[in-house]
């Protein structure tokens, strides 16, 4: 298990990677750690974006050990807090994990789409969010929230087993063919914010994120 992801040092940032084709001009996006108020921990992250283009994300991510093997079990849990006054900013919120291993992508990302409310999943493949058919309850402002997913891969499928929200357990069983990149030995997880329409700017808290794995 690695706790403790958002204090982690090495995290990284991209805003234009977020968009079609992953290029573009990206909004103003920032990443602050050591936030004691809100926080669960005494030791909370704070990733906003400040305004840009419609529909464009800042998106964050921080490289973890490597993993010799396809894993055979995955959990991302994290706990989130929106500020009342950004409770309906968000475009989207958007968490995944990603390794690499044997030259094949293993993507497993979760959108918290506003515009559909509902739940989402990514083919890494087509570079396409899918509908899952589990409704989003927009996150109720100014309380933690507990967000947690499983997964793992079978041959070379990536597999999406489920979603836990704040105890409501979402049965998935979404799979995906990885994707051939031929790149290094990789594995990573990330979080990322989306603007709207409007541009409309704001801030999601982050604490209690960590990883658990076998391969």
């Amino acid at each position: 298990m690695i706790g403790g992801i958002q204090n982690q040092q090495g995290w990284q940032q991209c805003g234009g990677c977020g968009n079609v084709g992953g290029t573009g001009q990206g909004p103003d996006y920032h990443m602050t750690q050591g936030i004691t108020d809100p926080s669960l921990s005494g030791h909370a992250a704070d990733f906003f974006v400040n305004g840009g283009p419609a529909y464009t994300g800042g998106y964050y991510f921080v490289e973890q050990p490597t993993l010799p093997n396809p894993l055979t079990y995955l959990r991302y849990e994290f706990d989130m807090y929106i500020p009342g006054q950004y409770a309906n900013a968000p475009q989207a919120i958007e968490f995944e994990c990603q390794q690499t291993v044997n030259g094949l992508t293993y993507n497993f990302a979760w959108q918290a789409d506003y515009d559909s409310n509902g739940w989402r999943v990514f083919n890494y493949t087509t570079k396409q969010w899918e509908p899952t058919g589990i409704p989003l309850q927009r996150f109720a402002p100014d309380t933690w929230h507990h967000i947690v997913s499983t997964y793992h891969i079978a041959g070379t499928q990536a597999i999406h087993d489920t979603l836990v929200v704040d105890g409501q357990t979402y049965n998935a069983n979404i799979s995906h063919e990885a994707t051939q990149t031929g790149t290094r030995l990789e594995f990573t997880n990330g979080f990322q914010v989306d603007l709207n329409a409007a541009s409309t700017p704001y801030h999601v808290f982050v604490d209690n994120m960590q990883i658990t794995v076998a391969d």
